[in-house]
């Protein structure tokens, strides 16, 4: 009955996922290449638990 207010996690996700990959492009862009890589490394593991959420619910 309230599953309509219920959020959709993986919108939250996606969210997450696309201001992990701008802080990496800003990073990136400063020079910082470490930190490039580890939030680009993030950015994926979050990208990979959107896949694995969305494989559940088409299923």
């Amino acid at each position: 009955m309230f599953s309509m207010f219920k959020r959709d996690p993986i919108k939250k996700l996606d969210k997450l996922y696309e201001r992990k990959l701008e802080e990496a492009m800003l990073a990136q862009r400063n020079g910082d290449i470490k930190s490039y890589a580890m939030l680009t490394a993030e950015a994926e593991n979050i990208k990979q638990q959107i896949l694995a959420l969305q494989d559940t619910t088409s299923t």
